[in-house]
Parts: C-alpha cells; sequence; structure tokens
C-alpha cells in the first residue's frame, strides 16, 4: 500500500499506468475503488492516480475536527502531487471531489493543464438548508455509525444507478458503508457544510484560464444550475449534460463518461479546446 505524508497525516494512493498525469478526486459517498472503470480505461494512455482523501481509511482519519476543511483538502492535492514529483496534471473529481477539483484549479492553476469538473455545486443555490442537512448527516453518523446514513445512497440522485445497474449499486452502497462513521462525519461538518458555493467563486471562475470540462446528470437537481453557471463564467469550458442521469455519472455511464473525458483530453492536447469569443453569449450571463 502507498502512502503520502501530508501535513502529519499519511493519504492512501494508487498509481497506475504511464504517460501525463491523470489525477481523480472521489465524492463523498465514494473513494478510490468509485474510479475503477476509469483507471482500467485511461491508464492505457496516462498515469492515472486515485486516492482516499483525510477520513477515509487507510487514509488516516484525524480526530480534530478542525483538521477538514476544502482548503485543506486542496492542500492534501497539491501535498499529493509534490510527493509524486508531479508538476502539472490533468485534474478530474466528482461532487466533493469536483468542488475540490475546482478550488485547486483557481489555486494552483500553473500545476492544472486541464479540468474535468463533475456534479459539482450541491448545496449552491440554497447554502443555508445543505449545511442544516450537512449538521443533521454528521449528527446521524455520530449516533449511529455509518448505518445512521444507511438511506444516503437511495437519495433522489443516487436511485437512477440502483434503476440502471442495480449490481454496481450494491457495490457502490457495501463500499459506502465501510466508511469511518468519524471521518465522514467531520467531512460533512468541515469540508461539505462550509465550502463556498459555486456562485460565490463568480470572480474567480471568470479569470480561470484552464481548460474545463463541466460534467452532470440531467436529473442531478442540485448540480444543474451551479453546472450552467460554471460555463458562463469559465471562458474555456464546455458543458456535457447525461440523459436520464443521477449524481454518481461515473458509475451510472461509465463508457460514456470514459469517452466524452477521453474527447475532452484530445481536444485539450491538440490545442482544438476553444475559448469563447469575447461578447458571445452576454445575452446569457444574467445570474439564475
Amino acid at each position: 500500500m502507498a502512502f503520502a505524508p501530508i501535513d502529519g497525516i499519511n493519504l492512501y494512493y494508487e498509481d497506475t499506468g504511464q504517460g501525463f498525469p491523470l489525477v481523480w478526486s472521489h465524492e463523498f459517498a465514494g473513494s478510490h475503488e468509485s474510479w475503477e472503470n476509469q483507471v482500467r480505461y485511461f491508464s492505457r494512455r496516462y498515469r492515472v492516480i486515485t486516492y482516499n482523501a483525510r477520513g477515509y481509511p487507510p487514509s488516516d482519519v484525524p480526530s480534530d475536527s478542525e483538521a477538514y476543511t476544502q482548503k485543506q483538502s486542496v492542500e492534501d492535492l497539491h501535498g499529493l502531487l509534490v510527493h509524486l514529483g508531479i508538476d502539472q496534471a490533468y485534474i478530474g473529481g466528482l461532487s466533493m471531489g469536483g468542488g475540490v477539483t475546482l478550488s485547486f484549479g483557481l489555486t494552483y492553476p500553473e500545476m492544472t493543464k486541464a479540468l474535468i469538473v463533475a456534479g459539482a455545486g450541491t448545496g449552491s443555490t440554497d447554502p443555508a438548508q445543505f449545511r442544516t442537512q450537512s449538521d443533521e448527516f454528521a449528527a446521524a453518523l455520530e449516533a449511529g455509525g455509518m448505518e445512521g446514513l444507511s438511506d444516503y445512497v437511495k437519495g433522489p440522485t443516487r436511485v437512477q444507478i440502483l434503476r440502471k445497474n442495480p449490481r454496481a449499486w450494491e457495490e457502490f452502497a457495501r463500499l459506502f458503508a465501510s466508511h469511518s462513521a468519524i471521518g465522514s462525519a467531520h467531512t460533512l461538518r468541515g469540508v461539505q457544510g462550509k465550502r463556498q458555493t459555486i456562485y460565490e467563486l463568480e470572480d474567480q471562475l471568470r479569470k480561470l484560464a484552464v481548460p474545463t470540462l463541466i460534467l452532470a446528470g440531467d436529473e442531478d437537481d442540485p448540480c444543474i444550475e451551479p453546472g450552467v453557471f460554471m460555463k458562463r463564467c469559465i471562458s474555456r469550458s464546455g458543458l456535457v449534460f447525461f440523459p436520464q442521469s443521477g449524481h454518481t455519472i461515473n458509475l451510472e455511464e461509465p463508457e460514456l463518461f470514459n469517452k466524452v473525458v477521453d474527447d475532452f483530453l484530445i481536444a485539450v492536447e491538440a490545442g482544438r479546446w476553444a475559448e469563447r469569443q469575447e461578447g458571445s453569449g452576454v445575452g446569457f450571463l444574467a445570474r439564475r
């Protein structure tokens, strides 16, 4: 097992294949295992790196709740790249990992050749309600362990994978149940509940020059408006909605997900990923 020592803790990671680095950051309900379909596909051409965030064994689970923040998540990813001797990489992530990916690109654009931001922005439309829900979920984990949040994997943006691929859903649910309840509770409160909304990042998004692919399921309601907003703000971005899909699009539609990402990376490498011309779409830039 490989670990990277970062800020006093150890992060577990897996490093597969050879080529230009492609890093995947997992969602709250996921882990490095969530990216297996992407590791198998992209490691044919890239050096694919997956890891478990702090709070997700076999990575360390700090007991101090203050050790879990969005900023720290970005610094953990930065520390992992430094540990691996990587100066620049493609950075991708889903949901919580998509937020970390976007924040990493804003913080370390020189280390980011391109961004793949999938299913990001939950809580942006009603942040107060989202923070309350995050606190409630954290309390349920502290009171009942992972069993206290067993219904989470059957939520309205998760049922799509159950409908499409029951076996993949069973694996997803099993892996979620194996997580650390304490680490997950701290992550909910410190990372999920306190991160900036997509709308609060507007000024930074308009300055972002890194090629960016934005992905979301068209039944993932909390991420639809933030996805469109990111598209309107990031000049070198593209937006893809997956039909009849929920939150876990890399698990629901792995072949389509891989194809869309592969085409994006090929376009970036060929210098063909366009920047929107100044003034295009002006009539559509109003927020919400």
